[in-house]
């Protein structure tokens, strides 16, 4: 089992959502990490300091997927790295730093001498398949349709299916162990001062902008429960392979109903955008491999309470005094 230690480990993207808390978790855990960002003087990355044993054990340094030469510097006498970092939109510009970012990680590691590397994936890269039967059941061996994420013009989950793909390539010519957690849409605390991606959809139905729900279904995991996903996964000698990591899949409407119940004065939608067809039915799936290492997922409800709270205290959300209970 491999513990913090002496160890030290690299973390891209590590002022981010997911990767601010990896930091946190891999200092709690006694790792001296090494947070590779674009701007290590950047006031979006200042709240790294402010992390528990940031100030002994946390160093920044600049570091630009594309450029390889930095990377290598990056995780210089590093044991372990951890590639979360990775653009999350559908512009098709964006398509090289996710795949080609991707591989130049790989690469760096293996010539850093580097042999156990965790990469962030998505679940967008195991659940857009049209051709999945509806009774069937998302595990590690689900891949998205890349046909169908062009149809779609998805091009966000299909970034991560090829990064993936390209990650475990590249990590079998070079001798690379690699692991990858594939988590959902992430809620929950940002340690980040800007709005990501996911918590941003929070919001968004928080300020009533969003004035209908689509009749769909999601899959979401706590931010905490991802930090310690990738951990478990790195510290466990067995780990091969994908990871799912995911809480929950339910209907939007059970979605915005549990932001209802917890903060009833805002002004959340009850409209569903199309009532017209069947409400689609949330999908199984399968965390039996990354419960097997240990992991245990926080209620969604208990995420979405923290998300909100934390959209009011960094001022993305006016505060309004009553908060309801859990």
């Amino acid at each position: 089992m491999v513990t913090g230690g002496e160890q030290m480990v690299c973390v891209t993207g590590a002022g981010g959502f997911i990767g601010s808390w990896l930091v946190k978790e891999l200092l709690h855990r006694g790792y001296a990490v090494r947070a590779a960002v674009r701007d290590p003087e950047g006031r979006k990355n200042a709240h790294l300091h402010a992390l528990e044993r940031a100030k002994r054990r946390l160093s920044l340094h600049r570091a630009d997927v594309l450029d390889c030469n930095s990377l290598r510097a990056a995780f210089n006498l590093c044991d372990g790295v951890f590639h979360v970092a990775s653009p999350v939109s559908d512009d098709p510009e964006l398509l090289p730093t996710a795949i080609e970012g991707t591989k130049n990680v790989i690469n760096a590691a293996a010539d850093m001498g580097i042999k156990r590397v965790v990469f962030t994936s998505s679940y967008g890269a195991a659940h857009m398949n049209p051709n999945r039967r509806s009774d069937q059941t998302l595990d590690e061996t689900c891949w998205s349709d890349l046909e169908f994420c062009k149809q779609t013009q998805n091009w966000y989950c299909y970034a991560k299916t090829v990064a993936e793909k390209t990650a475990t390539e590249e990590a079998s010519k070079r001798g690379v162990q690699l692991l990858v957690v594939v988590p959902a849409v992430t809620v929950g605390e940002m340690l980040q001062p800007t709005l990501n991606a996911s918590v941003y959809r929070v919001a968004t139905y928080m300020r009533g902008t969003k004035k209908a729900y689509p009749n769909a279904v999601a899959a979401y995991v706590d931010v905490r429960d991802v930090a310690r996903a990738h951990a478990l996964v790195y510290e466990h000698p067995d780990a091969r392979g994908r990871y799912l990591c995911i809480g929950s899949v339910l209907h939007r409407s059970e979605f915005v109903r549990l932001l209802r119940e917890l903060f009833p004065q805002y002004p959340i939608t009850t409209r569903c955008e199309d009532n017209s067809k069947p409400m689609v039915k949330p999908y199984q799936f399968s965390v039996q491999r990354l419960k097997a290492l240990g992991m245990r997922f926080t209620p969604l409800k208990e995420s979405l309470y923290e998300t909100v709270i934390s959209l009011q205290d960094k001022g993305h959300l006016p505060a309004i005094s009553h908060r309801s209970a859990l």
